[in-house]
């Protein structure tokens, strides 16, 4: 395919050079007639109502010339009144229709036009139970003087707080003016310089075209440090010290990754640590990732997650999936890029520990979902896109391009991502355009080495195949044999050589215990290392797994500040089911009716499915 320069990509007002009329299940909108060229958003932050109010004006494209109609998609939203500009700049009330709500597209918006208008503004306003806003207390953030809204517009949770074209298959630009109570700051996924002074009046500007699920806004008791001169974090006063010391290897990234794949496209690269409730890890919004305080564990040991949403800035928001059955580009090579950046920043030990540890978790997920939902290139027959997300388009997405690093070497390997990530350079991309650029710059290049029918094998077929990496790691092997020895009993626990171990040998350490351990193995393990107390929250929760499988009653205390504390899924999501199967289903719906009010809608939304 002929390279795009970014230039011409960003020369074109935010239109995605990708087919707009790729096949997006999940979106009302009309691309093949009309496209949003360029959103401003106007819109006063109200705590006291817990909703956005203002409105959104579309600058249009018209690419049907007898087209009159645009449908945008919207959910839980109110719409006021619509109007458009006429060709003399004039503004006209147009007619609308909001439908009826669907469980997962939500409702249908659909304006006429007299005429084709370059522009058209919706006045409306979120409400409450937007599902891709939460709203907190002054209670329940860490600083307890401020309230605390953000947003997460991943994966069709755009349309819940903006009426848009709520489709990856599409790009726009953006820009905002957004009023807040004067002593709280709000920051978006753009040009935040006109945050830096906090008086509740906030002007952005995102020039980059991106897709609507990249639209991001926060705001709250924010204060600004730089960690390098292209990097800061926005976080409350009582984390924002710690997160600078935890994450100041960033701008390192950053360099690391422009030498293996090409110029960072996005000028700054900042953070917004979020509260507890951020259901999960990080978004990879441009200019200002979202991340959760759960990584910030005061040793660096979970830093890949600032090089996952880091690593996204080129697979992702750079080169993006078109559907959402194509997540896995988004995902499997944004955790293949990671480990690439976690293995020049902190070398090849500790990345082939973290591959390790991400195999063996899909291992176990693959024995338990459906088979279909194995495949790369995933159907979801109108469920919502939410449930592509787990760790097949993740973990076997970079499994996948492990493989072809193996099998092509690292050198040439490389040439084909940076290839591929500036011949798609703001576009959408779909897992057949992905085969056929793979099979034209890679497979037909270097004739004999992998097949096509292996590709496909890796793609559209469930699980993995037999020929698949199973990355593995001598210093896993050592805690292995310390491991055996101790089950033996021909090693106490406080024989165990763990002084210096990492907590990747700790979560190896963990995770392979039998899930039968018997009682007084779990005292003894507990009581010599404080397991129940860990403040590492993957540590406590890998512990907490085992212990609630093996009736340890000790964690229970724990475990309520645990669920209660925190948000993220990844996080609570399984230690309630566990509790469920394993007896506690009193216990655990106790403890989450009192959480429930601090979790992100999306967390209330799968939770409450598990106790319906």
């Amino acid at each position: 395919m002929k390279l795009k320069p970014l230039a011409l990509a960003l020369a074109l007002g935010g239109v995605s050079l990708h087919s707009l009329a790729a096949s997006d299940e999940h979106t009302y909108a009309n691309l093949d007639d009309v496209v949003s060229t360029h959103l401003y958003l106007d819109l006063d932050v109200d705590f006291a109502d817990k909703q956005l109010e203002g409105f959104v004006e579309h600058s249009l494209n018209w690419k049907n010339d007898a087209a009159r109609t645009l449908v945008l998609d919207t959910r839980d939203l109110e719409v006021d009144r619509v109007l458009y500009q006429d060709a003399q700049g004039k503004w006209h009330k147009a007619k609308f229709d909001l439908a009826a709500r669907d469980d997962v597209k939500g409702s249908k918006l659909t304006i006429r036009f007299k005429q084709q208008a370059p522009k058209v503004r919706i006045y409306y306003n979120s409400l409450p139970q937007a599902s891709g806003l939460q709203w907190l207390t002054p209670e329940q953030t860490a600083s307890k003087t401020q309230p605390f809204m953000y947003s997460q517009s991943q994966a069709i949770h755009a349309r819940s707080w903006i009426p848009v074209q709520d489709t990856p298959a599409m790009r726009v630009t953006y820009s905002a003016r957004i009023e807040t109570p004067e002593n709280v700051r709000a920051v978006m996924s753009a040009d935040n310089t006109g945050a830096f002074i906090k008086d509740g009046d906030y002007f952005f500007d995102m020039p980059q075209a991106i897709p609507p699920y990249l639209i991001a806004i926060g705001a709250g008791n924010l204060e600004y440090k730089e960690m390098s001169h292209q990097t800061a974090i926005f976080a409350e006063p009582q984390i924002l010290d710690a997160s600078v010391a935890e994450f100041n290897d960033t701008q390192a990234m950053i360099d690391k990754t422009e030498v293996m794949y090409g110029e960072y496209a996005w000028g700054r690269y900042d953070l917004l640590m979020l509260p507890p409730s951020f259901p999960f890890g990080g978004m990879e919004n441009p200019r200002l990732s979202f991340i959760t305080p759960t990584v910030v564990a005061g040793d660096k040991s979970l830093v890949n997650l600032i090089a996952h949403e880091l690593a996204h800035s080129w697979s992702g928001n750079l080169v993006t999936n078109a559907t959402w059955e194509d997540l896995w580009l988004n995902e499997g090579f944004t955790s293949y890029v990671e480990n690439r950046i976690m293995e020049e920043v902190f070398g090849r030990e500790r990345a082939v520990m973290e591959q390790s540890l991400d195999a063996a978790g899909l291992n176990a997920l693959l024995k338990d979902i459906p088979a279909p939902d194995t495949r790369l290139n995933l159907e979801l027959n109108g469920r919502d896109p939410d449930d592509a997300f787990s760790s097949v388009p993740y973990t076997k997405g970079q499994l996948f391009l492990i493989y072809l690093e193996e099998k092509f070497g690292r050198d040439v390997f490389d040439e084909f991502v940076k290839g591929y990530f500036k011949a798609y350079s703001f576009q959408s991309v779909t897992t057949a355009e992905f085969e056929r650029y793979l099979e034209e710059n890679l497979i037909n290049k270097h004739p004999g080495v992998v097949s096509m029918e292996k590709v496909n094998e890796w793609i559209h077929q469930p699980g993995l195949p037999a020929d698949a990496p199973q990355p593995t790691s001598d210093v896993f092997d050592k805690v292995d044999a310390e491991t055996q020895a101790w089950l033996a009993g021909s090693k106490k626990a406080s024989e165990l050589p763990t002084a210096n171990w990492t907590v990747h040998e700790w979560l190896h350490f963990i995770n392979n215990l039998p899930r039968d351990l018997a009682g007084e193995k779990m005292v003894e393990l507990d009581t010599q290392f404080n397991l129940t107390a860990s403040t590492n929250k993957e540590v406590a929760f890998a512990w907490f797994m085992l212990a609630v499988g093996n009736g340890y009653e000790a964690i229970y205390p724990a475990l309520d500040k645990h669920l209660s504390g925190i948000g993220r899924r990844k996080l609570i999501v399984p230690l309630y089911k566990a509790l469920i199967k394993n007896n506690k289903r009193d216990w655990a719906y106790e403890v989450y009716q009192g959480a429930r009010p601090g979790y992100h809608p999306l967390a209330q939304g799968t939770i409450d499915a598990l106790f319906n």
